[in-house]
């Protein structure tokens, strides 16, 4: 055998040896159960925060009890409510005989509020997001919703709109309706209990954290004490025992929300940020507080340690075979489009693009005037491998796709002769047409 023939062999060898490990690695780090995690948790979700990529999962989509989480929800629409003005961080609430009453029970996590007491948002809401006040949350319910179970149907509501699948609100603590002492919501039952799937929860904290970041500010505070100087201070220590200091403190740890109750087990949604990546992570139904922070350990070593972030495209991308639109009557008969912001993707550490991208147009063609940054469609981004368990949103991630620039409508004259042109054109196809069915 010559060594040119030899050194062939070799690289050849080489070549499918190393691509056979490429795809190895994507499709396990990509996996939908990665059997060396082995989360101990009835369902259970990571993702990459920024895209939504989910990296790792576990009956994501099975509707369970999710206890206190249920408190995301609640303070989504408490900073929905500020951001619109109905009501502000300063204004004074008073507190209801059914608030007082469940603020009164030191069997469930509370801050013991007075009958008829006032008491500002920002008090009650730091109240609910640190020490899961339960008290606290459902005079903030009515407040918003002039009763708790008007407040549920707003829950229900912004469920929906934002996406949700697998979810039923029926208060707005996650406490069940059995411990409200008989003063569940209107059109609830006493047995009932809010659920989600591990994946709403996720989505639920994705937006929360992307519409009002803010929230990772109160969700970060380890200790506080709740009107402190005041008649009756309480020491709140937050649930969320993986904060830098507490007793599992994590390295990047800044939120978001524990829950526990008999039928939901004990659960958290937890969120990190290391080097530039964000984690969510959903575990539900484990079987101590030790055992929640432990399996999200996991799942944030997992995450933090396999993968990072990268950008794949730029803002101003343009898709192949799809970088124009045509524009009706518009002085340009086309108009470049682009990718309105970055694409940024967490992949595995090490790799490269592993993703496929294609271009989802609104229309076919757009009317002048065209104004620049018009959305027209969406580019589309989708991974290779078929079992890639893909993003919170679909399998596919959509990047807008926007005009590039500005595009006049066209005068009469000139919409005129292209009306002529296009008629002649016509004339001359079509008898080039016929001269050819005579040969």
């Amino acid at each position: 055998m010559s060594v040119f023939f030899r050194k062939r062999v070799f690289a050849v060898v080489t070549l499918f040896t190393l691509m056979y490990s490429l795809l190895f690695s994507y499709k396990a780090a990509f996996a939908e159960t990665d059997t060396d995690l082995d989360i101990k948790a009835e369902s259970a979700i990571l993702v990459e925060a920024q895209s939504g990529k989910i990296l790792y999962e576990k009956n994501s989509d099975e509707s369970l009890a999710i206890a206190s989480m249920t408190k995301m929800m609640t303070e989504y629409l408490v900073h929905e409510a500020i951001e619109k003005g109905k009501i502000k961080w300063n204004q004074k609430t008073t507190i209801s005989e059914y608030a007082y009453m469940i603020s009164q029970d030191t069997n469930l996590s509370n801050v013991p509020l007075e009958n008829g007491g006032s008491y500002t948002v920002k008090e009650l809401y730091e109240a609910m997001a640190i020490y899961s006040a339960n008290g606290a949350a459902i005079a903030l319910a009515e407040l918003i919703g002039g009763s708790e179970g008007n407040f549920v149907k707003s829950m229900n509501e912004k469920a929906k709109e934002l996406g949700l699948k697998n979810y039923k609100f029926v208060n707005a603590t996650g406490l069940t309706n059995s411990d409200l002492k008989g003063h569940q919501p209107a059109g609830t039952s006493p047995d009932e209990q809010n659920k989600m799937s591990a994946k709403d929860c996720a989505i639920l904290a994705k937006r929360l954290i992307d519409d009002y970041p803010e929230i990772l500010k109160t969700a970060s505070v380890p200790k506080k004490v709740f009107q402190e100087g005041g008649k009756y201070p309480v020491k709140m220590e937050n649930w969320n025992w993986m904060l830098p200091g507490l007793v599992y403190g994590y390295e990047g740890v800044d939120g978001l929300k524990t829950g526990s109750t008999p039928e939901a087990g004990y659960c958290f949604t937890g969120t990190a940020k290391r080097d530039g990546m964000r984690l969510i992570s959903v575990v539900i139904k484990t079987d101590s507080d030790k055992a929640r922070f432990a399996e999200t350990k996991k799942l944030f070593d997992y995450g933090f340690s396999g993968f990072e972030v990268k950008e794949l495209y730029p803002k101003g991308s343009e898709v192949k075979g799809t970088e124009t639109i045509n524009v009706v009557k518009g002085k340009e008969k086309a108009v470049g489009i682009e990718t309105k912001k970055d694409t940024v993707v967490a992949v595995p550490k090490g790799s490269k693009n592993t993703y496929i991208t294609g271009a989802e147009l609104e229309d076919k063609e757009i009317t002048a005037p065209v104004k620049k940054g018009t959305t027209v469609g969406y580019m589309t981004l989708k991974a290779k491998d078929n079992s890639d368990p893909g993003f919170l949103s679909g399998k596919e991630l959509k990047t807008e796709l926007i005009a590039q620039a500005n595009v006049e409508k066209a005068n009469v004259v000139v919409l005129a002769m292209r009306g002529v042109g296009s008629f002649f054109v016509g004339i001359w196809n079509g008898a080039v047409d016929t001269v050819k069915g005579w040969f």
